[in-house]
């Protein structure tokens, strides 16, 4: 099917330099012998377009063959060479009109381009082409072949052809036009001679069926360019996953490692045949886990009628569902707080995976990604349940039951920052210098867990000192900051004294109002 580039022949290599250089003596007003050796010239090249022209048919005419065959594969090729066509066609046939009209406005109205008797008249170029105003053929040839120059460079990727094809129909004026300030039609068609000119629409003519033929071979050629080129052709299964979740489905694409794509193989599960819509794609409901097989076989038909077979088998496993429920604090819920917890179903987005708590104890909520569980009832279990969508199915995948336990009792701390700048808690288990105490402005109530972080109101508490008789001494104060009074005593006291906070109440998250172990402050 495919065809070669026809390059430009020693012939057309010859006219072309015949045409320059007759151009060039025409400039220097040679003889009437020159005149006729345009008209050789031109004789010369139209044998050539027209040797072109039939070329071109038959590459038409292979083009619509091949499109009748297999117009799905060929249409795109086959639309592009009919434009090509009728630009092309439009083109050539205008300049042919404007040789007829140049030779008869020479000769007079029986005037022939095959025989032209004015061959050095001057005049006629320039009436047609440049002095009717009205018409101004000479503009519209100057656009008509720029724009056809424009779509034709459009189809062609090589940029030698490009390069060619661009030259031959290019409008840029000479640097002699462009020092006498004329225009592209001014430049090829004032004063010049008749045999000049039509020379000159004829050569155009050559040049546009040069371009529509390197246009044509070039999409009759990329017909096959997407064909395969293979020597060996097997059957494939392509699952989404050779692993599913009962339940789930189980979804695969059986394909040949070759495939014309205007030729539909058909596809044979355990000996049945697939329907033509589904496209070698195969789906079941996986009920039972296990391991398991998927066999049949692909038919191809080549184009003389004859079938080839590829059998394929495909192992896979059917799994029972999974989810990650984990907690991301301890392996119980502590009720009254919000416990973060992680959940996740291997092979589902997170948009498809929902959890809920079955038994009613509390609350489950989720920001984005993330999840929280709030009980509310001490000693009850809380059940997790998880669902995932599958397939366009939910279903539950998991449940996990989860202890509930009341929060631990907080104690006081003293929070100070110590030398290197760090902030600690004090709780009494060493000595605390005196200008730390007088920093801290008050208590806080925490539990004493560096992984469990609750936040207590401290609501009132009390510190207790004692005096040179051994009598104590107690202030008493609301919230959590030390009172001014406090603060006095605290100046008065000494390198190793002590003194005891002590009556800290307060309230957790869970609402519950708490009496917190004293606290024993030990002076350095």
């Amino acid at each position: 099917m495919a065809a070669t580039n026809a390059p430009e022949t020693p012939r057309q290599k010859m006219i072309n330099l015949m045409y320059i250089i007759l151009t060039a003596l025409l400039a220097l007003n040679v003889s009437s012998d020159v005149l006729n050796g345009f008209s050789l010239v031109e004789k010369s090249i139209s044998k050539t377009t027209e040797n072109a022209t039939i070329q071109n048919n038959s590459l038409y005419d292979n083009l619509e063959s091949y499109y009748k065959k297999n117009p799905e594969k060929v249409k795109e090729w086959y639309d592009k060479g009919m434009m090509v066509r009728k630009l092309s066609d439009s083109l050539f046939n205008y300049a042919q009109d404007l040789k007829v009209r140049i030779v008869k406005k020479a000769d007079g109205k029986k005037g022939d381009v095959n025989n032209i008797e004015a061959l050095d008249n001057v005049d006629a170029a320039g009436q047609v082409m440049l002095r009717d105003v009205s018409n101004n053929e000479g503009k519209k040839l100057y656009k008509a072949i720029n724009s056809y120059r424009t779509s034709i460079l459009a189809m062609v990727q090589d940029s030698l052809k490009r390069s060619i094809i661009a030259s031959n129909l290019s409008t840029e004026r000479s640097k002699k036009a462009k020092a006498a300030n004329k225009n592209w039609e001014e430049s090829m068609f004032e004063n010049m001679p008749v045999a000049a000119a039509v020379t000159i629409l004829t050569k155009l003519q050559n040049d546009i069926r040069y371009a529509e033929s390197e246009i044509v071979h070039t999409l009759v050629t990329n017909i096959d360019v997407s064909d395969f080129r293979v020597n060996q052709i097997k059957a494939y299964v392509i699952p989404n996953s050779r692993n599913v979740i009962r339940g789930g489905k189980y979804t695969a694409q059986l394909v040949l490692s070759a495939e014309d794509s205007t030729q539909r193989p058909r596809y044979y599960v355990n000996n049945k045949e697939l329907a033509a819509d589904q496209k070698g794609k195969y789906e079941m409901i996986c009920n039972s886990t296990g391991n398991f097989s998927l066999t049949g076989f692909i038919e191809l038909q080549h184009a003389d009628g004859t079938k080839i077979m590829r059998p394929f088998k495909e192992d896979y496993t059917v799994v029972e569902p999974t989810a990650t429920i984990s907690p991301t604090l301890v392996n119980v819920f502590y009720a009254g707080i919000e416990n973060p917890i992680e959940i996740s179903v291997p092979g589902v987005p997170n948009n498809q995976v929902t959890a809920s708590i079955t038994n009613g104890n509390g609350a489950l909520t989720r920001t984005g990604n993330n999840w929280s569980v709030k009980p509310t009832q001490i000693g009850k279990e809380c059940l997790i349940a998880v669902t995932a969508t599958l397939d366009g199915r939910s279903q539950v995948v998991a449940t996990k039951t989860f202890r509930v336990r009341a929060l631990p009792t907080p104690r006081p701390f003293i929070v100070f920052t110590d030398d290197k700048g760090v902030q600690q808690r004090y709780k009494g288990d060493r000595a605390i210098s005196k200008a730390s105490v007088l920093a801290a402005p008050g208590i806080i109530a925490a539990l004493d867990d560096d992984f469990l972080e609750v936040t207590y109101k401290v609501l009132s508490f009390e510190t207790v000192f004692f005096n040179a008789m051994g009598d104590n001494v107690i202030e008493r104060t609301e919230g959590t900051k030390f009172s001014e009074r406090m603060v006095t005593r605290f100046r008065r006291l000494s390198s190793e004294d002590r003194f005891f906070i002590s009556g800290v109440r307060a309230v957790g998250p869970d609402g519950v109002e708490q009496s917190l172990p004293p606290l024993e402050v030990k002076l350095k």
